[in-house]
């Protein structure tokens, strides 16, 4: 046994070591506070606000990853795709925290990479001054960043409810957070709405989700107040377009916000290949300065709403965006509705506005104090003037003033820094004026940190001015659950009448009637031959039952259309058939009406409905479609009764009427002896059916 290896209990394991570090993550890195901010998004913006970037010009973003190195010990990559998110260049937020200069790639692109950090240049946007707003003034709390050198603040004192105005989204150790972005105007008027009633209805005011990728939301209220009550659900959004009449094309110029130009594209190109879609001669990304554009060239008679229709089931044009509002309150994760949020953001705002009015009282009281030490001494300045100029030493000049006047030290030390030609009526005027009017806000102030409602007042009066400076009209439109129409994907199919054929060696033709008029001979592999031809339609559902029990099925549509000198498509390459099994037989329904007969070598017969077949979803393959215990002969599928004629390996012709079969529900029911065969030999195959 290796001497290097120690037995510790699991349990106390995971307690010192993956606790801690669970907790690490969860609080400390992917889980948004209150203020709206994971630590890494408040260390950045902090460093650029002590770098004095709120006011100042625009600087390398190298020199800002450096600087949050002090806060933030991660590698400079980390520092800078943090940054980068957070700029109006990349567009990921609809109220950017940085102003820039330079390529920051964009958040509906997947492959337009970013510059380094040396060539691109940032600041801070104009609305950080609601984010800072009198963060020296106690508002928050602040901490020693990673190695005691400095400090930084515990959170930011955000003037408006951040937290729903700045999408979010991370994954901790067992729990993940996902929070999407509202609009700035409808969030303050729905928080002003709050403060004054706490039932009020928010789903009034606060109408959905917005994203800066703009995009239209699919509005489901039952969704949307599930979302607002509980911070789980799911909101869908869909693409924007419209139609060039004179190129004939589509210009999709909105996606939603959790999918790229790219993974559109590249789905687009899947289902063309796959011959899904087959209405689109080109498809490009022709984004540029002007902003996103994705170009769809159509064929010729295409009917551009339906094709967007079907585009937006088979593709992330239409896309879900899950929430999960997971929010630190307090320093504890907590998943909570809107409502919910909005009363933890107030009662942190109420907290920074008390820490604030704490903080001015402070620093007024302290000024009010000397203004009255040298209101005392205006009593009989001249005696005070008199009292230092006898001072022999200039040690005891305050300690004079104080025995003199009855004042304290502090005062004494503001009067004796007064300048000389400061002792005139004017300063002396204006300096008791102050006093009287630092009493006055001392007194307010102080009313103002005993009621709540006087502070809920200052609040409102904040948002209603944020809201008129930063807000911005919605970019994502709301459109009705109701009012979309629904996608059904037969009226995008051509629907025509073809001929469907099947050939020994496993080939499949669709040929259309039209194309059989003018050329009716099979061009076919060599020794191969047609075992199966049936009419049908674009629109129908071919079924191909194989040896091994086992039904495969593809719709007309999903079918490449052929010539008669083709030699069709390889059932292998087009649907997951097994290499030892082989395809023997093959039908055609769109209504899944009528019987499968199923013969097998021992002269026993199986009938049951086709409709067992039937499924909810495009099921492309089902086992054990009928029973394995004998060998099959051949199947028939049939939609009224008929007689049929068999031939078995003697020679010997059967008759069966089809009636006489029962039908039973069960897919691998056992035969029902029906034929009459001799001992030793088997039926071979059919030889002919009759209908009534």
């Amino acid at each position: 046994m290796n001497k290097n290896i120690i037995n510790q209990p699991i349990i106390e394991t995971l307690e010192t070591n993956y606790m801690p570090y669970a907790m690490s993550v969860i609080v400390s890195r992917a889980i948004p506070e209150i203020d709206g901010f994971k630590p890494s998004h408040r260390k950045l913006l902090y460093t650029m606000f002590k770098m004095g970037l709120l006011k100042g010009n625009k600087v390398k973003s190298a020199d800002v990853v450096g600087q949050t190195m002090r806060l933030n010990p991660h590698g400079d990559m980390s520092i800078y795709e943090t940054l980068v998110r957070l700029t109006r260049g990349n567009n990921a937020l609809i109220h950017p925290f940085i102003d820039s200069k330079g390529n920051f790639g964009k958040q509906n692109s997947r492959d337009m990479a970013f510059a380094a950090s040396r060539y691109t240049e940032v600041k801070l946007d104009s609305i950080c001054e609601e984010i800072f707003k009198n963060i020296d003034k106690d508002t928050v709390k602040f901490i020693d960043n990673y190695n005691g050198t400095t400090k930084e603040p515990m959170l930011l004192p955000t003037t408006y409810p951040n937290i729903l105005i700045t999408p979010n989204q991370g994954i901790a150790v067992g729990m993940a957070s996902s929070i999407c972005s509202f609009n700035l105007k409808e969030v303050c008027k729905t928080t002003i709405n709050y403060i004054k009633n706490p039932e009020v209805n928010i789903i009034k005011t606060l109408k959905a989700p917005d994203f800066s990728t703009g995009g239209t939301l699919i509005y489901n209220e039952e969704q949307i107040k599930k979302i607002y009550e509980t911070g789980r659900g799911s909101i869908k959004v869909r693409a924007k377009y419209r139609y060039d009449k004179k190129n004939n094309c589509i210009e999709i110029t909105e996606i939603p916000y959790t999918t790229t130009i790219e993974a559109i594209i590249d789905k687009i190109i899947v289902l063309i290949k796959s011959n899904k879609i087959r209405e689109i001669n080109d498809v490009r990304d022709e984004t540029d300065i002007n902003g996103m554009k994705l170009t769809l060239d159509l064929k010729k008679g295409v009917d551009e709403d339906k094709l967007m229709s079907k585009l937006y089931k088979y593709t992330t044009l239409s896309d879900n965006y899950n929430c999960n509002f997971n929010i630190l309150v307090e320093g504890k994760p907590c998943t909570i509705g809107i409502r919910e949020i909005i009363k933890a953001w107030l009662n942190f705002r109420i907290t920074c506005i008390k820490g604030q009015t704490n903080y001015s009282i402070n620093i007024k009281s302290e000024k009010l104090e000397l203004l009255d030490g040298l209101n005392k001494i205006l009593l009989d300045i001249d005696e005070a003037i008199k009292i230092i100029r006898k001072t022999k030493n200039e040690k005891d000049v305050i300690a004079n003033l104080v025995s003199n006047f009855n004042i304290t030290t502090t005062q004494a030390e503001y009067i004796a820094e007064i300048k000389l030609r400061n002792l005139n009526n004017e300063y002396l005027i204006n300096r008791i004026n102050e006093r009287d009017n630092l009493g006055k806000e001392i007194s307010e102030l102080k009313e103002l940190l005993k009621s709540e409602e006087k502070i809920k007042i200052l609040i409102i009066d904040e948002l209603t001015k944020i809201s008129k400076k930063y807000g911005k009209t919605r970019r994502t439109n709301i459109i009705k659950e109701s009012e979309i129409a629904i996608f059904n994907e037969e009226t995008l199919i051509q629907d025509y009448k073809t001929k469907v054929f099947l050939t020994k060696e496993g080939y499949l033709k669709k040929i259309s009637k039209v194309s059989l008029r003018s050329a009716s001979k099979q061009n076919l592999k060599e020794n191969d031959k047609i075992i199966c031809e049936k009419e049908s339609t674009n629109r129908e559902e071919i079924l191909l039952f194989s040896n091994k029990q086992n039904l495969y099925k593809i719709k007309g549509f999903e079918m490449a259309s052929s010539k008669a000198s083709d030699l069709g498509e390889y059932v292998y390459n087009i649907l997951p058939v097994n290499s030892d099994e082989k395809i023997i037989y093959m039908a055609s329904t769109l209504n899944f009406k009528g019987d499968m007969i199923y013969i097998f070598e021992d002269g026993s017969v199986t009938r049951v409905p086709i409709n067992l077949y039937q499924t909810k979803v495009n099921r492309k393959k089902l086992v054990n479609v009928y029973n394995k215990k004998e060998k099959i002969a051949f199947i028939l599928h049939i939609e009224s009764e008929c007689k049929i004629s068999c031939v078995d390996s003697l020679g010997k012709v059967s008759k069966l009427m089809t009636k006489l079969v029962p039908i039973k529900n069960n897919k691998t029911a056992i035969g029902t002896k029906l034929l009459k065969i001799k001992k030793g030999s088997v039926i071979e195959k059919l030889l002919d059916v009759e209908t009534k």
